[in-house]
């Protein structure tokens, strides 16, 4: 097996490594190439993967480029984790926010938007070199915004692609310390789309423990000292854990606040811990991850997508939380759009698992949110500048009409040389 990863130089890929050196024996893997256009980065990275690997006694072999086109050529998995302008672009997006007084994030509200923007065009690039290069491969793809950038794969990529998040595994791994059990005793329904869902039904054992893990993280709730988490009642109400980055829908006024104090930009904070864990990786005397790496916000995603790999490699029907075609699993949603769901994963790829519908209080805010999504690819795809106004404006976290305007001319701006579908308007 030849397994690329598009954005090698990330922090996160002694993360996928470590992943790849358990379960790789089980695959048959032999490659897994790093690609990035930043050598320096690649090749502190690309040597601690080759002494972790080493140290484990692995059998496979990293190899190291910045020519995407020679490490697509034969792959049989591709692996995108890439970052289009780096941190400092991410800072850009979360300054946006701030300085129209909306939520400032990288992948929802303008932040998220902006990012897709840039982000959409290179990877439907990857694409039209997968096809050439690479027609049996499957795409992974872990670049957020993860559903806009799988929903624009799945629509114009012309490659088989699933979509892959670790907040799911977060979730399991979460209620399985919360319940003193093994994580794989823990089945998760979560549904909805990426970043915007809500786990509505838990299994302990193959036993319904939906509402004493609704009790127990009630509980955890009313003791939580972050001023800024969902209030129980809201849990009980929808009757399912919403994801963390619901916080930004439902909490709006108080993120907003907490970002008008003056708090540095999440994108400040990553990149201290870049520059820490790059000096950590560049000791040639470390050859296992640094629990450092916890801090980058990548858990469980080496044994996310290992497991994923793996499952469509041996064609062993494991139940993975993916985005992937909705297919009509969740029944009141359309048939062609990208959900976040269970489903079977093989040798054919993900399979949704019929669902019940979503319930009034979570399903509308699911189908603004797509549709926002469905308009951010028309505008990303095409350069349509009424398509980007407009899902700014169905954006529930975006501006309104009065400003949207303002807003779209400034993520222009502060994105120049960085959205070629709309260079030509710039």
């Amino acid at each position: 097996m030849k397994i690329v990863v598009i954005g090698g130089g990330s922090t996160y890929t002694p993360e996928l490594i470590d992943g790849f050196i358990a379960r790789g024996t089980h695959v048959g893997l032999r490659e897994v190439w790093l690609v990035d256009p930043n050598e320096e980065r690649l090749q502190v990275i690309g040597a601690f993967a080759r002494r972790m690997v080493g140290h484990a006694g692995a059998t496979f072999q990293i190899e190291l480029t910045g020519d995407r086109r020679r490490a697509l050529d034969g792959a049989d998995y591709v692996i995108t984790q890439l970052r289009v302008g780096g941190q400092q672009a991410r800072h850009g997006d979360e300054l946006l926010g701030r300085r129209h007084q909306l939520v400032g994030q990288e992948t929802t509200g303008i932040g998220g938007f902006a990012k897709a923007l840039r982000t959409v065009p290179v990877m439907l690039d990857i694409a039209r070199d997968m096809r050439e290069l690479a027609p049996r491969a499957m795409l992974v793809n872990f670049t957020n915004p993860a559903g806009i950038v799988t929903e624009a794969m799945v629509r114009h990529g012309g490659v088989p692609v699933i979509g892959l998040c670790n907040n799911a595994i977060n979730a399991q791994r979460g209620i399985a310390r919360m319940f003193n059990v093994p994580p794989e005793q823990v089945q998760i329904e979560q549904v909805g789309l990426n970043h915007l869902n809500w786990i509505r039904r838990i299994a302990i054992g193959g036993d319904d423990a939906t509402d004493a893990v609704l009790q127990a993280y009630m509980e955890h709730l009313r003791h939580d000292e972050d001023p800024i988490h969902f209030p129980p009642w809201l849990v009980q109400m929808l009757h399912a854990i919403p994801s963390s980055y619901l916080e930004y829908f439902y909490l709006e006024s108080q993120i907003i606040a907490r970002q008008n104090s003056g708090v540095p930009t999440r994108a400040e904070v990553v990149m201290d811990v870049e520059r820490r864990l790059m000096e950590r990786y560049a000791d040639t005397h470390l050859c296992e991850k640094p629990p450092e790496l916890m801090e980058r916000g990548g858990a469980y995603y080496s044994t996310a997508a290992a497991a994923l790999i793996e499952s469509l490699h041996t064609n062993n029907g494991a139940v993975h939380v993916v985005n992937t075609r909705n297919n009509g699993a969740i029944p009141n949603l359309p048939d062609d759009v990208v959900v976040e769901t269970p489903c079977v994963v093989g040798g054919d790829g993900a399979t949704p698992i019929p669902v019940a519908p979503l319930a009034p209080a979570i399903h509308g805010l699911t189908t603004q949110v797509k549709s926002y999504e469905l308009l951010t690819v028309k505008a990303a795809v095409e350069g349509d500048e009424e398509a980007a106004m407009l899902a700014l404006l169905n954006n529930p976290l975006g501006p309104d009409a009065v400003h949207v305007e303002e807003v779209w001319n400034d993520i222009k701006r502060t994105n120049r040389g960085m959205l070629p579908t709309f260079e030509h308007r710039l």
